[in-house]
């Protein structure tokens, strides 16, 4: 294999690249997000400096339903998002995401830094009643219900894809062949193409177990705040990095 051929392939292993080249396209993208309110001191302490925690405590769990993903198949991601504040910027950190698929989980974590781990996430409708649960390790560790489209969002279709535009940030730490820490960013993307078939409101109930290995119960529930339900299409981008923890930091 020359180093031309080499410098070609988009991912591991040569043989058969996990993934291809981006950028990825998402169809009929389904989304199930609860909004809660979380203690603040507990917030500071997993959200990476120099990221600032909404002051209202708030978190949004979330399940991810991807029937029709261009180099990642079929698939369903839960996990936490915290919005917070870069340099005054509104963004949203992902602070957690567990799914059932091993492309995206090693695209997610070697490109955007997504804290991805394997699992099984399920997101469906049973009888009147939007379902999302995850099952870590033979274990139930989170399960979200609401009413099923029990209400349209107030916001236009055009004004709810226009807000999925908001810029997201993850923490991508890869180490080096010593184990020392060889990539340490705060990376950034904002999806495009972006096109919102439907929305929906309802209340929206939140169970968490706390787990040692899915720690998804480490940000207690003080207050529900809602449940939105909502499918899109969209293309998830390369990133660009933010804040680098190496080169920012050094004397």
């Amino acid at each position: 294999m020359k180093v031309e051929q080499i410098l070609k392939l988009p991912s591991m292993p040569a043989a058969s690249p996990s993934y291809p080249m981006g950028p990825y396209r998402f169809i009929d993208r389904e989304f199930m997000i609860v909004s809660y309110i979380t203690d603040h001191a507990m917030l500071r302490r997993v959200v990476p400096e120099p990221l600032e925690p909404n002051p209202e405590g708030l978190v949004l769990y979330e399940w991810i339903r991807m029937p029709d993903s261009s180099g990642f198949g079929d698939y369903t991601e839960s996990g936490i998002v915290i919005p917070c504040l870069f340099n005054g910027e509104p963004v949203n950190f992902t602070a957690q995401m567990y799914l059932d698929d091993e492309p995206p989980i090693s695209a997610g974590r070697e490109i955007w830094g997504f804290p991805k781990k394997f699992a099984y996430p399920k997101l469906e409708v049973c009888s009147d009643t939007l379902t999302g649960t995850l099952h870590y390790a033979g274990q139930l560790v989170a399960m979200g219900t609401m009413g099923y489209k029990h209400k349209a969002s107030p916001e236009s279709l055009e004004t709810l894809a226009k807000n999925m535009t908001k810029t997201s940030c993850n923490l991508k730490i890869i180490p080096d062949v010593d184990g020392k820490p060889k990539i340490c960013q705060l990376v950034a993307y904002n999806l495009t193409d972006i096109t919102v078939k439907g929305s929906w409101l309802s209340p929206a109930r939140l169970s968490l177990t706390p787990h040692v290995n899915a720690p998804v119960a480490d940000l207690p529930i003080k207050e529900i705040v809602g449940g939105k339900h909502f499918i899109a299409d969209l293309t998830l981008p390369h990133g660009r990095v933010l804040f680098d923890y190496i080169k920012d930091q050094a004397p």
